[in-house]
């Protein structure tokens, strides 16, 4: 599975306020192209904070890449993933609705009946780990059912356990010209973060839109490209 980490920051590395409210960083030229980096995807795979802060319904926004899917004999849109551990998806989230599928991933924290309740709503529950999922074998599962193009959208907590798992492959930061601040802010990757070993990153593109930059990376796995 080939995996992109998209996101978009502010200059001080800051994802929201720290009251985690949704925020414009970018603009219209930034959003067209993520529509068309979500195009290209299989799935769009979010965290359970994101649905809950932010109730996203990660379609495309162009009806000619819709269109043009269709035309390629894939689903129009692609399918929808959150990774929610012990399954706190509202199950009347738009995410949950007939658009696009939806997986969910959980560990076996998540209670049977809530599990049952999610999957009435209209997502495929894949349980993946004990008390928290299991980025790699979520995918793993994920891949088992066609995926093999992954998009991850955020938010930091699931970013950094996609580095953390070892199974990101591209990196794209578009960074806005604002600086938000607050040591309680979220950031591109938060978590319990690194201390010796790093994730290795190759610098391969710059593009300027709107008003900021897109910082676009290669991530090289056991030393390798």
């Amino acid at each position: 599975m080939h995996v992109v980490v998209n996101a978009a920051q502010s200059v001080d590395g800051k994802l929201a306020t720290r009251r985690r409210e949704q925020l414009r960083i970018s603009g219209p030229e930034d959003f067209d192209r993520v529509d068309r980096v979500r195009a290209a995807a299989d799935a769009v795979l979010v965290g359970v904070g994101t649905v809950l802060a932010d109730d996203p319904h990660l379609t495309l926004d162009e009806e000619d890449r819709r269109v043009e899917r269709l035309r390629n004999g894939r689903s129009g849109d692609p399918a929808r993933v959150v990774v929610d551990s012990t399954g706190r998806t509202p199950t009347d989230a738009r995410i949950l609705d007939d658009a696009a599928a939806t997986y969910l991933l959980v560990s076996t924290a998540a209670d049977r009946e809530r599990r049952a309740a999610l999957a009435d709503a209209g997502a495929e529950v894949i349980v993946a780990g004990e008390e928290r999922v299991d980025v790699a074998e979520g995918l793993d599962k994920l891949a088992d059912r066609g995926v093999d193009r992954l998009m991850v959208e955020g938010g930091g907590e699931v970013i950094f356990s996609c580095f953390d798992a070892g199974v990101v492959d591209e990196l794209h930061v578009y960074v806005g010209s604002l600086v938000i601040g607050g040591r309680d802010a979220p950031t591109l990757a938060d978590g319990t973060g690194f201390t010796e070993a790093f994730p290795d990153l190759t610098l391969t593109e710059t593009e300027r839109l709107d008003d900021g930059v897109v910082l676009s990376y290669e991530v090289e796995a056991d030393g390798e490209p």
